[in-house]
């Protein structure tokens, strides 16, 4: 069958079937299992890492003696962010 023609109405879609008495499900269940506890540790250890970046801004802007100067400190780590990023942007547009 090429890609103009439609399959018959009630065909089996696939091409080429699977023996589905060949899958062992506890594997592939312990394999899903692994790959999701993979995906979990690295987005607890993601979170960790953006937790532990804020708690640092947040204490340095604590430690500020004045509403304006928590402001002035925001500015500065914002625009530090900023510049760093940009800087990252231009990096991996020359690495192309």
């Amino acid at each position: 069958m090429n890609e103009n023609q439609h399959p018959r109405p009630g065909a089996w879609p696939a091409e080429h079937p699977v023996d589905l008495d060949a899958i062992d499900p506890a594997a592939a269940e312990r394999k899903a299992e692994q790959e999701h506890g993979a995906q979990y540790a690295r987005l607890q250890a993601e979170r960790a890492w953006n937790q532990l970046v804020l708690d640092n801004i947040r204490l340095h802007l604590g430690q500020q003696p004045s509403p304006a100067a928590i402001r002035a400190a925001a500015t500065t780590w914002k625009n530090a962010i900023t510049q760093l990023a940009d800087e990252l942007i231009t990096t991996r547009r020359n690495e192309r």
